[in-house]
């Protein structure tokens, strides 16, 4: 198929992006990367009435520490965050051992981290990644910029909190302190595949008890998941007690997950799946602790 008739503009600056966005009626979507946009353009399945290409925007390529966050403008593309150098401490570290997962290498050098926020589809990394580490997602729109707090700003399947009128400009992602231990776990059917299921850590340990814990699921519901259970689960223990992660990975499948039958898999064995990466993860991300420690 080939996609619906369109308008197109190229603004030349955030401001204009807006008005653009504004005055379509709720019927224009933004081009960035556009590997998802496209590809549902070209299948009929989105049908905009403009599409505004902020390729040309100044500025929205930026990537910037500022105020205890990582600053990914809109037009940072996946392969940037290939580099663990490209956040200082356990942060880049845990960017670089996500994003080679996010589809190949083409895509990674035109999809950006704020285009797949945009998209807010539950099975992409990006996404359980703002959920874990609590992102700030900025958006600009007619009555200026606002930013909402990852938790809040995921609704279900393709559904946000951005209003038609508005545009991510960038995604907050709060540092990690220097002896945060991170990790990553995906399971997909074949290497071309989705993420089936996605696991996002980051562990604390101070004085041999875990201080914190974020687990963020991907895939496992009709949005990123925080998994809060297995969170408090964790806070307050010795990380050395052999069944704690286990346990932990429990919880996430059974108390934080609402995962959706599939074709190719039921509810039981996407539960049995996320029960072993969650156990996984932290089990890495412990490792990694210990590494960053020393």
């Amino acid at each position: 198929m080939k996609p619906a008739a369109f308008g197109y503009l190229a603004p030349g600056t955030v401001d204009e992006a807006v008005a653009a966005l504004a005055g379509a009626g709720g019927r224009a979507s933004v081009l960035a990367g556009g590997q998802s946009l496209i590809l549902e353009m070209h299948y009929r399945r989105s049908r905009p009435g403009l599409v505004v290409d902020i390729n040309g925007v100044r500025g929205l390529d930026r990537l910037w520490v500022d105020g205890g966050a990582l600053h990914a403008g809109a037009l940072v593309r996946h392969r940037v965050f290939e580099s663990p150098q490209v956040a200082p401490g356990p942060l880049g570290r845990l960017l670089s051992l996500v994003v080679v997962n996010i589809a190949h290498p083409p895509i990674r050098a035109l999809g950006t981290m704020a285009g797949s926020v945009a998209w807010a589809h539950p099975a992409a990394e990006w996404c359980a990644v703002a959920v874990a580490l609590d992102a700030g997602v900025e958006l600009r729109g007619p009555g200026g910029t606002r930013v909402v707090g990852a938790g809040d700003y995921f609704h279900g399947h393709h559904r946000t909190a951005r209003l038609p009128e508005e545009m991510i400009t960038a995604v907050r992602l709060p540092l990690l302190g220097d002896a945060t231990g991170v990790a990553f776990a995906e399971h997909r059917r074949t290497h071309a595949s989705f993420a089936q299921i996605a696991v996002v850590v980051t562990l604390a340990v101070l004085d041999g008890v875990i201080a914190e814990a974020r687990v963020g699921l991907a895939n496992a519901a009709d949005r990123p998941v925080r998994a809060h259970a297995a969170e408090r689960s964790l806070v307050g223990s010795s990380p050395r007690d052999d069944r704690l992660f286990d346990r932990a990975g429990r919880l996430a499948a059974e108390r934080d997950a609402d995962p959706l039958a599939r074709p190719y898999a039921d509810v039981e064995y996407q539960r049995q799946v996320i029960a072993v990466l969650v156990g996984r993860a932290l089990r890495q991300a412990y490792a990694d602790h210990g590494g960053a420690r020393r």
